[in-house]
């Protein structure tokens, strides 16, 4: 029995097979492993950049053994980006909207852990955002970008401000994407000075380049080769949506490897990755030799060359700084010495002289005087520098309103600078600035208070005793000298304020009213006030304090009943006030990366402003709440 098999009847074309192949290929090489860049600057830390297919972890062999160490990151993850865009006037116009189109394009597809910076650079670079994971903030500096109206090209310098700045990232992968239509024309770094930047930074360049009349594309091309990226040239500036599109394909799957290596310096290393179901690439690259990386400076310089290669410049300098330093010794003894004998001749040559320390503090005392001066002179009319000037003098302090002012500034501006240091937040900075002035006076307000409270506390004592030298015959004057007698302070002082004053010829009664003004005291306001009517009057004095000290005590035994009953809402408005700061405290802490954008991003500040006004108007709804007025 035979059996037929039918032939297909379906031809295909030798053409159609090629081009499945050719596609074939094609994808095969956009899978494959590539090694673009490997960075031995950093030795014995060898930086290779790999790209491999997106999640496919690479492994990594040196000479033909696999290396220890090894650290992986993946750039589609989470990277570092400073995104440094060319804006000098050559970009006027059609060529800057597209690449700034181009770049919000890239910004609103980057991965949410992803932290961009944006950097200009026209005749000059600088930065415009700071590093953050919001999209918002680098969206609308590229937004608002315009062309430089100064000539020239600071090329470098972008590149050499981009790497520093990403030097002080925490994430393992720095990228510099660079979009320029030109050649460097006023950049005060070199090409050499940009690859130096970026290796120290362990950051790839990826130059993207608007092809133009004075474009040169050497450099830049050598820049990414240097540095691990990838250089990429539009035809206009029309295509950059489309490389900024493959260069977020091509992250995705760039792999930075590190390690430290065995080997020597000047040894060759033959490096090769491979990726499962991938393909291997390799990279051939020489280590630099024992002292290479010491060169002489590039720039003019006051000795020649061969004095910096030179193994007695360490020796030469060093001893150079130990001679200056004696030098200065022996200048400082010298004027100890001749301080010694002037002050050891002067009594035998009948020379009066003043000590020049104390002439000289007393010179600083008089221009802070006059300073101090000025200031309550210009500022006397103010109401508040008045309430100030009261609030120092009931908290007994031998300050100025004007000197209180200037201690809170310099409090201020010394805060200021190490907020500035040490969280690099303008915001955050200024906060810490105005809590820094309001210490002071916060301080000396509470001072005023306790005063005030312990004042409240001893007027009854105060009454009886008065009242009791009253019933002894003594006149209303020696009552007052018996409560200066008794010793207790702050009534000991105030009282004996008052005889100083009458004794200089001031009515009583004025000066009982201007103690009562200082002190501020509503119970003492009332004892004046029934002291000065009973005067004017006639009646009993004695009498009309034992009632007075009464009526305080039962005020105040008052008072502090409706304090117990309040004492569970104010401790209530405490916490309610206090939870959110020691969150944001906590949170920062644990988690910095967490609370960053609202630091350091404008929508942040937003909403520290709005959280703080809530919690001030709810402090005061609060406040009225738990209070009383009797």
């Amino acid at each position: 029995m035979k059996i037929h098999v039918r032939k297909p009847w379906i031809k295909v074309p030798p053409l159609a097979l090629a081009l499945v192949a050719a596609l074939v290929l094609a994808g095969t090489a956009e899978a494959g492993v590539r090694v673009p860049g490997v960075d031995t600057s950093g030795y014995p830390e060898v930086r290779v950049t790999v790209l491999a297919p997106a999640g496919a972890q690479p492994r990594l062999w040196e000479n033909d053994a696999s290396v220890v160490g090894l650290r992986a990151t993946n750039l589609g993850r989470a990277k570092t980006v400073a995104l440094a865009v060319d804006r000098s006037h050559s970009m006027k116009g059609r060529a800057l909207i597209d690449a700034t189109a181009a770049a919000r394009l890239f910004v609103g597809h980057k991965s949410k852990h992803d932290r961009i910076e944006v950097i200009t650079f026209g005749s000059h670079a600088y930065a415009v955002t700071r590093f953050s994971e919001s999209v918002t903030e680098a969206d609308e500096a590229l937004a608002g970008l315009s062309a430089d109206r100064a000539v020239g090209t600071a090329l470098w310098d972008a590149v050499v401000l981009a790497a520093r700045r990403l030097s002080t990232q925490d994430q393992p992968g720095h990228v510099i994407l660079l979009v320029t239509d030109g050649h460097d024309v006023s950049s005060t770094a070199t090409y050499r000075d940009a690859v130096a930047a970026a290796h120290a930074a362990k950051a790839s360049v990826y130059p993207v380049a608007i092809a133009g009349p004075d474009f040169t594309p050497g450099p830049l091309r050598d820049l990414a080769v240097e540095t691990g990226g990838t250089y990429h040239q539009a035809s206009s500036s029309s295509k950059l949506a489309s490389i900024y599109k493959s260069i977020g394909r091509e992250l995705s799957r760039t792999w930075e490897l590190r390690y430290p290596t065995s080997a020597r310096p000047g040894e060759s290393l033959r490096l090769v990755a491979t990726a499962p179901g991938a393909g291997r690439g390799t990279r051939t690259v020489a280590l630099p030799a024992l002292g290479a990386a010491t060169a002489a400076p590039a720039g003019p310089a006051l000795l020649p060359r061969s004095a910096y290669r030179s193994a007695f410049a360490p020796l030469a300098v060093a001893g150079a700084v130990a001679a200056l330093i004696l030098l200065a010794c022996a200048f400082w003894f010298a004027a100890r010495q001749g301080k010694w004998v002037t002050r050891r001749l002067a009594p035998h040559l009948g020379v009066v002289q003043r000590d020049v320390k104390e002439r000289r503090r007393q010179g600083r005392r008089a221009v802070l005087g006059r300073i101090s001066d000025s200031t309550e002179q210009a500022f006397s009319g103010v109401r508040h520098f008045r309430l100030l000037q009261r609030m120092i003098s009931r908290a007994d302090l031998p300050l100025r309103a004007a000197e209180l002012l200037y201690i809170g500034l310099g409090v201020a501006i010394l805060l200021g600078l190490f907020a500035a240091v040490a969280v690099s937040s303008m915001f955050i900075t200024l906060i810490v600035m105005a809590f820094g002035f309001s210490t002071p006076i916060l301080f000396v307000s509470f001072k005023a208070k306790a005063r005030v409270k312990k004042f409240d506390n001893q007027l009854p004592d105060l009454l009886i005793t008065m009242a009791a030298s009253l019933k002894a015959g003594h006149s209303f004057r020696q009552g007052i000298q018996s409560v200066v007698d008794e010793g207790a302070e702050p009534a000991a002082t105030e009282f004996k304020r008052v005889l100083t004053e009458t004794r200089l010829g001031r009515p009583m009664d004025d000066a009982l009213n201007e103690m009562s003004d200082r002190v501020g005291s509503k119970n003492l306001s009332f004892v004046i006030t029934a002291v000065t009517i009973q005067r004017q009057i006639g009646g009993s004095l004695a009498g009309l304090f034992d009632m007075v000290a009464e009526t305080v005590r039962q005020r105040q035994q008052f008072a502090r009943k409706i304090r117990g009953l309040t004492a569970m809402g104010r401790m209530s408005a405490y916490v309610l006030i206090g939870l959110p700061f020691f969150i944001a405290l906590a949170v920062t802490v644990m988690n910095p990366e967490y609370m960053a954008p609202l630091y350091n991003t404008s929508t942040g500040h937003e909403l520290i402003v709005i959280g703080l006004a809530m919690m001030t108007f709810g402090t005061v709804i609060l406040k009225k709440m738990v209070s009383f007025k009797g």
